[in-house]
């Protein structure tokens, strides 16, 4: 059994307004930033890479095609590693549907509140598109992390969590960097498949140095993330002066930029739905991408403590040509951390 993620805390709500309210404070927050006060109260994170020796390197690569289906049956001889683009011996592989661990960490500030009807009460795609092994756990977010129900494989215990989510409608942080960070914490002793499934319209209001450190920690690490922005049902929105109509959007395009680069630095995806059919959509192709990778290892080929970047290409059509292998999607972590030389 995988060892026991132990959570302990909830959310609390701490205020309520109309709906119209909340529509407003829900912009305010993409479009006004932190006061420096507020950002003073976190602790600034450090920007040091987390270095792990390893002898061995896992890569969990997902492979779909034009159409975002999962492409299976593929070899070990179909999968090409590259190193610091140096190709690598390919030493274990394995298809792979194994039971894996799921943590939704989802924002809970205005903006969802406005949009659970949408995206969070479909969740049950997900939910029902997880094999019954899967294991789920709930998490919420505002200025820091906070844990909802525990890893377990009850599906309907997780709904219940997520429909109990009480929501911050008034103004305050989104630390969404510092809040994954103490996440990736929570998850490091899990083993086995991990994926943050992150429910956020993006914006964060962390320290300036917040979101550069947990990318790099993500670049390195084994936890996959997929992203659901929940902003596109509030880009339709033309009230307020030009100024602040443009303001507005740039603050949602930086936001869309860091679930993108979040999604990617751990060879995950970004989903950006705007309807709940979309929304129940995403979720279920995200269930989709949890049950099924593909596992490949390979050996360091050399132990300098280094940061090396991981390529993996597929290359099917030299044994199928009739493969399209050009509109294949490869999504993979992008890096590893070497071991030290020894002593």
């Amino acid at each position: 059994m995988p060892r026991e993620f132990i959570l302990t805390s909830g959310c609390s709500e701490i205020g309520r307004v109309t709906l119209y309210r909340a529509a407003t404070l829900a912009l305010f927050c993409l479009s006004v930033p932190v006061l420096p006060s507020v950002a003073q109260q976190q602790p600034p994170p450090t920007s040091e890479p987390i270095r792990v020796a390893v002898d061995r390197v896992n890569v969990g690569v997902i492979v779909t095609d034009a159409k975002g289906k999962f492409v299976e049956n593929l070899r070990q001889q179909d999968f090409q590693v590259l190193d610091n683009n140096a190709p690598q011996p390919v030493t274990d592989f394995a298809s792979i549907d194994a039971s894996g661990q799921v943590l939704m960490l989802v924002e809970a500030g205005p903006a969802v509140y406005l949009l659970q009807d949408s995206h969070l009460f479909v969740a049950d795609a997900l939910l029902g598109g997880l094999s019954a092994g899967d294991r789920v756990a709930i998490a919420c977010y505002s200025a820091a992390p906070a844990p909802l129900l525990n890893f377990t494989e009850d599906k309907r215990a997780a709904q219940a969590a997520l429909d109990q989510i009480q929501f911050n409608l008034g103004y305050g942080s989104l630390n969404l960097s510092t809040s994954l960070n103490t996440v990736l914490d929570w998850l490091a002793p899990v083993p086995g498949k991990k994926t943050i499934v992150l429910v956020s319209t993006g914006v964060d209001t962390s320290p300036q140095d917040g979101m550069r450190a947990v990318l790099g920690r993500l670049q390195t690490g084994d936890v996959r993330i997929l992203a659901v922005s929940m902003s596109g049902p509030l880009r339709n929105g033309n009230k307020g002066s030009k100024q602040q109509i443009q303001q507005t959007q740039q603050a949602f395009e930086q936001a869309d930029g860091w679930l993108k680069q979040l999604a990617e630095a751990t060879g995950g995806r970004a989903y950006f739905p705007e309807t709940a059919k979309a929304f129940q959509e995403a979720y279920r192709q995200i269930a989709q991408l949890v049950r099924h990778e593909y596992s490949l290892a390979f050996a360091p080929p050399v132990a300098d403590g280094a940061v090396h970047a991981i390529e993996v290409k597929v290359n099917r059509a030299a044994t199928n040509p009739k493969e399209k292998v050009s509109d294949y999607r490869v999504d993979h972590r992008k890096g590893y951390t070497a071991p030290r030389p020894s002593q």
